[in-house]
């Protein structure tokens, strides 16, 4: 499922494509006919994300996109093609397209429903003025490990496995260590290290975490060969050598999602 980063960069794109002009709304597929017929020729004044979240703004309607596990945009440049496969949402204009497919949610809202959904998520790293208070009044009182707390979208929007394995192993933080159990400080430092982190996975579409003593070239090792692309510390590096200290990385299954860390620098 695609991070936080990801969603806010969809926005982004969206709003740089078609932003501010009417735009063609069809749904190939069928499954969202009758919501794409009130949006079609409307033109988009707002694309915006929450955590994992995508919301495009036509006038009072707001277009709620969430991905989930197959969901994905295409986009592409000049006339759009005949539809091939299963589109659920196609947006296009004299210039531009983009194609929408399996994605877990695709529906208009009224800003009233569109209000109640920011209510049910926590605070996203990348939503400019966003206060952290609200999940830590969470974390700082729950039993639940901070590995799954991070990956709560009520406690904290937009942070999924590698951010949460990456920003736990940055400041040697056990995953197992119960919310509660965290002290201020420490709550702190994940919080601003999520905000430049995100930022930065926003701005370049990837998940670079590693400082720069521990890159590639820096160590004279090879690069990273993953699909999900990036340098990391301990996500999917199981059994491989912690790039700190040498120890093997560990995984488990953790709230039914697989948890990465160091065993040597994550005793804290």
């Amino acid at each position: 499922m695609p991070e936080g980063h990801i969603i806010h960069r969809l926005a982004a794109e969206n709003f740089r494509t078609f932003g501010d002009r009417p735009v063609r709304v069809s749904s190939p597929q069928g499954r969202f006919a009758d919501g794409a017929a009130l949006l079609d020729g409307r033109r988009l004044d707002e694309a915006e994300a929450h955590g994992k979240h995508l919301f495009l703004g036509f006038g009072a309607d707001w277009l709620h996109i969430h991905l989930g596990l197959y969901g994905g945009f295409t986009f592409g440049a000049g006339p759009a093609p005949g539809p091939v496969g299963l589109i659920r949402l196609r947006m296009e204009s004299d210039e531009a397209y983009a194609d929408l497919r399996g994605p877990n949610t695709c529906e208009l809202l009224t800003p009233a429903e569109k209000a109640a959904v920011h209510r049910r998520l926590g605070p996203d790293p990348l939503r400019a003025g966003t206060d952290p208070a609200a999940a830590w009044q969470r974390i700082s009182r729950s039993s639940t490990t901070v590995a799954a707390l991070l990956m709560d979208q009520k406690v904290l929007a937009g942070v999924g496995n590698v951010y949460r394995a990456e920003v736990l192993f940055r400041l040697g933080i056990s995953p197992h260590r119960a919310g509660r159990d965290l002290t201020r400080p420490e709550w702190d430092a994940i919080w601003a290290d999520l905000v430049a982190l995100m930022h930065e996975g926003a701005g370049i579409g990837r998940i670079d975490t590693v400082r720069p003593e521990h890159t590639p070239e820096a160590m004279g090792r090879p690069p990273r060969v993953d699909d999900h692309g990036g340098e990391v510390y301990v996500y999917r590096r199981t059994d491989q050598p912690c790039l700190v200290c040498g120890t093997p990385v560990r995984t488990e299954e953790h709230a039914a999602r697989n948890l990465f860390w160091c065993p040597a620098c994550q005793q804290r």
